[in-house]
């Protein structure tokens, strides 16, 4: 069996809360069945989970280097010189990162709003990106952007290799087709 979850905000990967941050249970009443790969507390969008471990470690393990697709939006305005560094990958504080795909975007039309809404800053403009990466290290989107001067203030994983949202309202969960 394989789970496609819309996290929301304010929920870590694991079904028990933690602090300040919920836990999976309170969306997911499912028995055996295991994140595959993780999602920052504050970070949103698709979560997989699944009863299958060759399946999970498929989809986890970076040596299967599975691409996930991320919508940033950022502060700053994202252009052409930034686009490119993300594109050649970026040295972070661990070593530099394998390259990206990386693509101005509009804002999403169909986007659920954030709970609670990130802040807006009068005289700092906002815009979106989308990533496409390889790698799954630490808050490692997050640490790229603001690399090039564009920190992140709102993060949602829109797709892990050939599953995505497909219109998954944020803290539902749907049976997919492996």
């Amino acid at each position: 069996m394989l789970i496609r979850f819309n996290k929301p905000y304010g929920v870590l990967s694991q079904f028990t809360p933690e602090g300040r941050w919920r836990g999976l249970r309170e969306h997911i009443d499912l028995p055996d069945v295991y994140v595959a790969g993780r999602l920052d507390a504050d970070s949103e969008g698709l979560l997989l989970l699944t009863d299958d471990g060759q399946l999970q470690a498929r989809i986890a393990d970076p040596r299967f280097k599975m691409e996930k697709t991320y919508l940033a939006q950022v502060e700053g305005l994202v252009d052409d010189k930034a686009l490119a560094a993300l594109a050649r990958g970026v040295t972070l504080n661990d070593g530099p990162t394998l390259p990206a795909r990386a693509r101005a975007v509009q804002p999403p039309a169909d986007l659920w709003p954030r709970d609670p809404p990130i802040r807006a800053r009068q005289n700092i403009p906002t815009s979106w990106l989308e990533l496409v990466i390889r790698e799954g290290r630490n808050r490692q989107v997050r640490r790229m952007t603001a690399a090039v001067g564009l920190p992140t203030l709102r993060l949602i994983r829109t797709a892990v290799g050939p599953y995505n949202l497909d219109g998954l309202p944020s803290g539902s969960w749907q049976e997919a087709t492996v």
